[in-house]
Order: structure tokens, then sequence, then C-alpha cells
């Protein structure tokens, strides 16, 4: 009975932490897709104030790759080992 209950609270704590992982993931890719892409946006107002450059550029790239990471994290959901 013990067991059962160990198994299903790991099974609801896996579940939220996927579901943490789906959303951070997306926010973050998105956030990188927007530092990676922010040249094309056109006339923005932090456009005209910090012009983009090659720093936006990189950074965008991890947020993407980290963001990406973090929803293959969430869809392994490989939390206890």
């Amino acid at each position: 009975m013990l067991e059962d209950y160990e198994r299903e609270k790991r099974k609801r704590t896996a579940s939220m932490k996927s579901i943490m992982d789906y959303g951070m993931g997306f926010v973050i890719l998105i956030i990188g897709l927007f530092f990676f892409l922010r040249e094309y946006f056109g006339k923005i107002s932090l456009n005209e104030k910090f012009p983009p450059d090659s720093i936006d550029k990189l950074f965008g790239g991890f947020c993407i790759i980290y963001g990406g990471w973090r929803i293959y994290r969430g869809f392994k959901k490989k939390y206890f080992k």
C-alpha cells in the first residue's frame, strides 16, 4: 500500500514537472526566436534604442537550444533515476 502511494506520488510529481518543462521551454524558445530574428521585426521601439547586433543572435541561439532541451526533457520525463 505504501509502495502504491509512493508510485502515484512520483507519477504526479513527474507529470507536474513535465508540464512546467513544456511551459518554460516554449516561453524560452519564443524569447530566443525574438532575439534571434528581431532585426526583421521592423520599427519597434526596442530596435530604435538598441539596434540588433551579434550578441542578440548569440543569446537567441542559446535560448533556442535551452528551450528545445527543456521541451525534450518534459517529453522524456526521466526525473527519478
